[in-house]
């Protein structure tokens, strides 16, 4: 069966790759020295981007968007058009990590709270031998703070540039200094330095198998009950979007 290389879900363009594409894809972006956005789409992605289309505009414009989130997965397949894996945000950076590990590219990363980022990177280190985080800097994704980071950053001739701002931050953060950034992958990882370095706890994998990780997380953190909410609505919107298509 033929797949496609691109779905679109609610409008959002989801990049059909594997964890495998997508890694050489971010290669031949090395390769190719110039500086290019990497996000990786979950269904809230999409629902903010009904809302923000300055949010939908910068994934639509992105190099590569990764399907991360069952949610995908799910609706992808309601629509016809199935995606083949899976790619999620912290696995791509461990998967990063070890191959920068090999290759010797320098990983920067930038964002989370004070302190975490230099924790994931002890963590990144320690676990892949031979890996060089270039620098951490917990920063700011506010407007005034750009020119601290962006000088931060250039100065470490990095190849891989990590955000961990949260979407819709990173992702415009990122977008809005791309031209200055002499980096040539840029994502936008949201949680995951929290997760490599330890602050936050990852579902086991059965439960990843299955697709509750958002239940995981709502029940380590219910604060995000709100945010949860966006999960119902973004069915209903794929499942109208599929009738209108079968009409």
């Amino acid at each position: 069966m033929a797949h496609k290389a691109q779905v679109r879900i609610l409008g959002i363009r989801v990049d059909n790759v594997t964890y495998g594409e997508a890694l050489a894809r971010m290669e031949e972006f090395i390769a190719d020295g110039r500086p290019h956005l990497v996000t990786t789409v979950n269904p809230e992605f999409i629902m903010t981007a009904q809302r923000d289309p300055r949010f939908a505009k910068i994934l639509n414009e992105a190099h590569l968007n990764l399907p991360d989130g069952q949610g995908l997965v799910w609706a992808a397949r309601m629509l016809g058009a199935p995606l083949r894996e899976r790619v999620t945000g912290v696995d791509i950076v461990l998967r990063l990590a070890e191959l920068s590990a090999e290759r010797g590219y320098r990983v920067y990363l930038l964002g989370a709270a004070e302190g975490v980022a230099a924790a994931a990177a002890r963590e990144l280190e320690s676990r892949f031998p031979g890996l060089e985080i270039a620098g951490t800097f917990a920063g700011s994704p506010a407007l005034p703070e750009d020119d601290q980071a962006v000088e931060r950053i250039r100065r470490t001739r990095s190849d891989l540039l990590l955000v961990a701002y949260g979407a819709p931050h990173q992702e415009a953060w990122i977008h809005r200094n791309l031209v200055r950034l002499p980096v040539p992958v840029c994502m936008g990882v949201g949680g995951a330095l929290d997760f490599i370095a330890g602050k936050t706890k990852r579902a086991p994998r059965w439960v990843q198998r299955l697709g509750l990780e958002w239940l995981h997380r709502l029940a380590h953190e219910p604060w995000r009950w709100r945010r949860m909410m966006a999960l119902p609505r973004f069915a209903l919107l794929v499942l109208r979007d599929r009738s209108r298509q079968n009409a």
